[in-house]
């Protein structure tokens, strides 16, 4: 039987205890596997660059460089690491904050265990993973209306391109929306780029934004 992919996964956490918490929490499964421990922001970069992870698990509020630099600096310099951002913050200010730094997961320390894990799998699958919660609290707080869409003089996506859009928002898989829509996955690609180019949104991050202005993520 082939050994199952292992997911390489780094932590950054100026609190020893719950790096040790973290760490033996995670290599209790096997497809799991930490592969470094960072103590502030500035090691996390040195790591994250040496050992090249997949997802950094990366707290908000450490020594020296923040969580949102961290998450900043590796979008641009170095995206192909994935930051799930493990904290425990539950003001929804700082989702919408991680958000645009770049983050593909937000997950409370006090809901840590099975919710952190699946996370884990599901951002490293190609999603996004956010506490839902918070994601409906920034949306109250904000009155935002789920039927935005035309605003400003954006171009209006059509009802299949503003469909894949939501679901892209969710975190399924162009393979899943294919599924669900009873259309080929180039015929996805294709209503994604173009709803994209009408947007002007470039990337996960940006639907991800796009759908928490306009309630999407409520909805579902």
């Amino acid at each position: 039987m082939a050994k199952p992919r292992k997911i390489r996964i780094l932590l950054a956490d100026d609190h020893a205890i719950v790096r040790e918490g973290l760490r033996l929490l995670l290599s209790a499964e096997r497809d799991l596997k930490v592969v470094g421990e960072a103590e502030d922001g500035g090691n996390a970069l040195r790591l994250a660059k040496t050992l090249n992870p997949e997802i950094l698990v990366l707290d908000l509020t450490m020594p020296g460089l923040g969580g949102l630099e961290v998450t900043a600096w590796l979008k641009c310099n170095q995206p192909e690491v994935k930051v799930l951002v493990l904290t425990v913050h539950e003001d929804e200010s700082y989702l919408q904050q991680v958000v645009e730094a770049g983050a593909v997961g937000y997950v409370l320390k006090r809901a840590a265990g099975e919710e952190l894990i699946g996370a884990l799998r599901s951002v490293a699958a190609g999603n996004v993973c956010f506490d839902r919660t918070l994601a409906e609290q920034h949306l109250m707080n904000r009155k935002i209306s789920p039927h935005g869409l035309g605003q400003r003089g954006e171009l209006r996506p059509s009802p299949r391109e503003e469909k894949v859009l939501r679901l892209v928002a969710w975190g399924y898989t162009l393979k899943e929306i294919s599924g669900q829509l009873g259309v080929s996955m180039k015929s996805v690609e294709t209503y994604r780029a173009r709803v994209c180019q009408k947007l002007g949104l470039q990337g996960r991050t940006d639907i991800v934004r796009f759908a928490l202005r306009r309630g999407w993520l409520k909805d579902e």
